[in-house]
């Protein structure tokens, strides 16, 4: 039978590499806690979902016309950038039939204390693309984020 004195010697060494392990294993997360993550910001991030279909049977909306649409609308109303995905979108339009079509999506993010101003800008996007594109409508999300740009 071991004796007192070597158990409490093997259960503090025992203790003392557990704190120790412990400690190592949650260094990382009390490192990662403390680092600063830089001045943030309030954003608005907003998302504007286009079609390609015409609701009148026309030619869908050609890549090169969107590209334009944006190189000419979009970009020079939002200089400091925008994200676009391809993407594959599914409505039922106002007769009841279910479209499928291609679809783009553009996310642009800004300032929140300019939303007075990007929202001008942003209904005028929707309203030129609906018009030059005959479409029954392009959809807009916004979010409210917090970013730093570097």
């Amino acid at each position: 039978m071991p004796c007192v004195k070597t158990q409490k010697r093997t259960r503090a060494l025992l203790a003392g590499v557990l704190v120790a392990a412990g400690t190592v294993v949650l260094a990382p997360f009390v490192v990662a806690a403390e680092t600063p993550v830089g001045p943030r910001e309030a954003y608005t991030e907003t998302t504007l979902l286009f079609g390609t279909q015409r609701p009148d049977g026309g030619t869908p909306v050609t890549a090169a016309q969107f590209q334009r649409f944006l190189d000419t609308q979009v970009t020079t109303r939002f200089p400091a950038g925008l994200t676009v995905e391809d993407g594959t979108g599914q409505y039922r339009d106002r007769h009841g039939v279910i479209e499928k079509e291609r679809s783009y999506r553009v996310v642009i993010v800004y300032p929140t204390r300019k939303a007075a101003s990007a929202n001008a800008e942003l209904e005028a996007v929707r309203s030129l693309y609906d018009h030059a594109f005959q479409q029954e409508s392009v959809g807009r999300l916004d979010e409210s984020v917090h970013a730093s740009f570097t």
